[in-house]
């Protein structure tokens, strides 16, 4: 319980509580937590330091709150390490999770100037457009923008883009996948995209720009993906 003469702030000692809490199943994933009224009648302090508690858990990505419902415990966020080339489908089967995708649009277009420089096209090359929504044990993870070059994959449908386009071009059309050049940027969810990722229109997201290689040098894919951030984190580590 608190220790109100430690010099460790109470709402830090609230925060760790809660924490425990939900690591010893007290507080289930996907269930709500007392209010912050019962809270802090259990704690003996104002709702204030309540308040300061879960804020701070909630930024974290521990807990999530819904407008006239309440707050609740979040799922653990799902780690990306920022090294190696996989694919969605490869990382979600690596933790035991059934990827699977909503194909939302898939054309022939003439790709925008800036995604036709980075994949090496001449100006009125197209590509293949295609808008992706990829789930994880049936759940929204990100949604996805990907530009294809027709001349390196003219025989692409859309039957063949349902699954891992990294295991098509390796399996299917026996390239080698050489290497990827990666962006990344913090956003807020852009009005269509919450409603496909099922997040509110304010929700913070992850914005990752990847083009990818085959080992040859042939660039083979511009893909511009939005992640849920508070189901996944990316993680790298950096050496001296």
């Amino acid at each position: 319980m608190l220790d109100k003469n430690s010099h460790i702030p109470i709402y830090i000692q609230i925060e760790e509580i809660i924490k425990q809490r939900i690591y010893l199943e007290d507080y289930k994933i996907g269930e709500n937590i007392p209010s912050e009224r019962e809270l802090s009648v259990q704690f003996d302090v104002s709702r204030m330091t309540v308040r300061q508690s879960i804020t701070n858990l909630v930024n974290s990505g521990l807990l999530y709150r819904e407008k006239g419902r309440g707050t609740y415990v979040a799922n653990p966020k799902l780690e990306q390490p920022l090294m190696g080339l996989t694919s969605f489908t490869e990382d979600m089967r690596a933790r035991g999770m059934e990827p699977s995708s909503k194909v939302l649009r898939f054309e022939k277009i003439i790709p925008p100037v800036d995604v036709a420089g980075d994949l090496l096209l001449e100006p009125g090359e197209e590509v293949f457009f295609v808008v992706r929504i990829r789930n994880a044990d049936a759940k929204p993870m990100a949604i996805e923008r990907t530009y294809i070059p027709v001349k390196v994959y003219p025989e692409l449908d859309e039957k063949k883009i349902m699954g891992s386009l990294y295991a098509l071009i390796e399996a299917k059309f026996h390239q080698k996948i050489g290497n990827a050049i990666q962006q990344m940027e913090a956003a807020i969810v852009a009005k269509d995209d919450s409603k496909y990722l099922q997040i509110n229109g304010t929700a913070p997201v992850l914005i990752i720009k990847r083009t990818s290689y085959l080992a040859d040098g042939v660039p083979f894919e511009l893909v511009r993906s939005t992640y849920r951030a508070d189901r996944y984190k990316f993680i790298s580590e950096i050496k001296r």
